[in-house]
């Protein structure tokens, strides 16, 4: 049980706050981010951006919830609560954007079921936007961490990134946008018998490979992986070790 002072009974000790969709499959969303971040050990708070109806087919209707009740649930769980990372993920417009701050930003723009953002929401990414929590120019230089999927990552920059040597490419062209760290996932190129991400520091390349797991039940993968990543930077992992627990999410393929 949390406390209102930020403390707990349990083990789960470590709280951030969330900001995503609802995915009433309970596939990806919210629902992925509470079950991943509950198998890395840490306890997590929730705010809700949009309720989705979806199943494994696709998202259906997407029901935005008003900025201004958005704004209310940031603000009340951070007066609260001790957080330690916030984790952003489905922001359906433009005004959302904008009301909010985030340590590791995940650009929900492009699901596994290839439902993709309007270009309205692409420019909020990247315009001058002013959040509730402080003042920034953009949501991208106030992140430690972005990670896009490869379609994601095309959308941002209006480039194709559709091989390695484009994921590094643009993992660089991400990072001139502010960003401290970027990974570029490459789940969505099937050429390869290797799944490879691209997680560049500003200074360093790494290639993270694993062998493809040959599923349809990938839905939700970027929003667990991106949870993984949150919760082992909450517990005060380096990024790099935080970034290689997408064996979790192998697993959790497997």
């Amino acid at each position: 049980m949390q406390g209102g002072d930020g403390s707990s009974d349990s083990k789960m000790k470590i709280p951030h706050v969330f900001v995503a969709g609802s995915d009433s499959g309970a596939g990806a969303g919210i629902q992925a981010d509470l079950k991943a971040c509950a198998a890395r050990g840490v306890y997590c708070s929730t705010v809700i951006t949009a309720v989705t109806a979806q199943n494994t087919v696709g998202v259906q209707v997407v029901n935005i919830v008003p900025e201004a009740f958005v704004a209310a649930q940031l603000k009340f769980v951070l007066s609260d609560m001790q957080v330690n990372v916030v984790k952003t993920g489905m922001l359906p417009s433009t005004n959302l954007v904008k009301v909010l701050s985030a340590l590791v930003v995940d650009p929900v723009m492009v699901s596994t079921s290839r439902d993709v953002a309007g270009p309205s929401i692409v420019s909020g990414f990247r315009s001058r936007c002013c959040f509730l929590v402080l003042d920034a120019e953009d949501l991208l230089p106030m992140a430690d961490m972005v990670t896009p999927n490869v379609k994601e990552a095309s959308a941002l920059l209006g480039m194709q990134v559709a091989a390695v040597v484009d994921m590094r490419s643009a993992a660089k062209l991400l990072h001139n946008l502010g960003p401290r760290n970027v990974l570029v996932k490459g789940g969505d190129l099937h050429d390869s018998s290797y799944a490879i991400d691209i997680f560049f520091d500003g200074e360093d390349f790494y290639e993270l490979c694993s062998f493809r797991v040959r599923t349809r039940n990938t839905h939700g993968t970027g929003c667990s992986l991106a949870s993984c990543i949150a919760a082992e930077l909450a517990k005060g992992s380096p990024m790099l070790s935080s970034v290689k627990v997408f064996i979790y999410v192998d697993v959790f393929l497997d």
